[in-house]
């Protein structure tokens, strides 16, 4: 799954980033449309992770996405 198919079925795909990053609101979460960068932006702000970190969150996410799919 690539992140434009992501980015088309972000509404279902919302869920599973949810389950990752329960911090997260529904509104944050919306507010990321499935934007990779919009994504790590949330992540490090939330959680006060590093861009490098954030982005190896986001990243891994991503793997298990594409390996479910």
């Amino acid at each position: 799954m690539n992140w434009d198919q992501i980015k088309g079925e972000w509404l279902q795909l919302k869920g599973s980033a949810r389950e990752r990053w329960g911090e997260m609101t529904d509104d944050e979460l919306q507010e990321a449309r499935g934007e990779r960068e919009q994504l790590i932006g949330l992540v490090q702000s939330k959680y006060g992770k590093a861009r490098a970190e954030a982005e190896a969150e986001v990243d891994a996410w991503h793997a298990e996405l594409k390996g479910a799919a």
